[in-house]
């Protein structure tokens, strides 16, 4: 792979990450609005699916053809876990413990998908990428300042290692889909067909409770509380630019990176989200804080300076 393929797998993640670290913030003007959790997660999946289609339909048809044979089998793995389960026991954990230390917990997929690369496919994994994943957690935990709640859920705890499994599970079966050297699925296949499974999943679930918040004026919230727009507008954003756009650039980018150094590029998430916190909602950020941000900047690009070693300094495989 070249040098111009590799950053522009690298872009590709980093986007992905910064848009669904603003959609953070974008979530709280219909959820404030008095939409409910349930009902925000299943109207998310289902209309993520529809644009999906939509632009299929537009512009590539042949991303309508239903994957065959392992491939069905991944689409609808990649639904279930990936995108379904994933929304639904993060919007849990979020509900059951502080933001933080939800965070932390979903944010060891990256170890799960390098522990999987390592042990289970027994690929070979530079020995950088071990302390970049220790020192961007450890940037996490002070991020988050995982110390002001130690007294947890059980539950919240639970799901939010389940959010961590489903977000491995993204990486690595979006990865086996998009950038397999046999036939790769196209990115735009591989998302409307599980998003499609994830939609089905979501409105089995549940949740299509009361959408009477999105026919209202909601505030936008912090320092833009003297602004208004309505409800329904920002569930768009949160359709168009907090889940088509960035969960595409995740399975685009696997085509230029592999699934352990996107992981761990995907920490990136949680920082532009508190920066958001700071900029929008006015939330401190203090001095611990900020080195942990520099903490995840850091372990972000030691993971990323492991991507074209010689072969002798790989570790042979499992």
């Amino acid at each position: 792979m070249s040098e111009s393929q590799a950053r522009r797998g690298l872009a590709l993640v980093v986007t992905a990450a910064v848009l669904f670290g603003v959609n953070a913030g974008v979530t709280r003007i219909p959820i404030e609005a008095g939409l409910p959790v349930p009902t925000y997660t299943t109207t998310r999946v289902t209309f993520a699916f529809l644009v999906f289609f939509l632009i299929a339909v537009a512009f590539d048809r042949t991303a309508l053809r239903m994957p065959r044979g392992r491939d069905l089998l991944l689409v609808l793995a990649l639904g279930v876990a990936g995108v379904a389960f994933l929304q639904w026991t993060y919007n849990l954990a979020i509900m059951r413990l502080p933001i933080g230390i939800a965070l932390l917990l979903e944010f060891l997929a990256p170890v799960l998908v390098v522990l999987w690369v390592r042990f289970v496919r027994r690929e070979p994994v530079h020995p950088r990428v071990w302390p970049a994943i220790a020192l961007a957690l450890l940037g996490l935990a002070l991020v988050g300042q995982v110390w002001n709640g130690l007294t947890l859920d059980g539950l919240g705890v639970v799901v939010a290692l389940a959010a961590a499994f489903c977000f491995a599970a993204y990486f690595l079966i979006g990865e086996s889909l998009t950038a397999s050297p046999v036939e790769p699925l196209t990115a735009l296949r591989t998302v409307v067909w599980s998003f499609g499974v994830g939609a089905i999943t979501m409105n089995l679930l549940g949740g299509w409770d009361d959408f009477s918040a999105l026919g209202t004026s909601a505030s936008m919230l912090g320092r833009l509380d003297h602004l208004t727009i309505p409800a329904w507008l920002a569930m768009c954003s949160v359709v168009v630019f907090g889940t088509v756009t960035p969960f595409f650039l995740y399975l685009a980018s696997m085509r230029y990176l592999s699934s352990s150094k996107a992981s761990v590029t995907a920490m990136l998430e949680p920082v532009v989200a508190v920066i958001v916190g700071w900029v929008w909602f006015s939330e401190a950020l203090t001095a611990v804080q900020t080195l942990g941000v520099m903490a995840v900047l850091a372990g972000i690009v030691l993971a990323q300076t492991a991507r074209h070693v010689p072969a002798d300094e790989l570790p042979p495989p499992v």
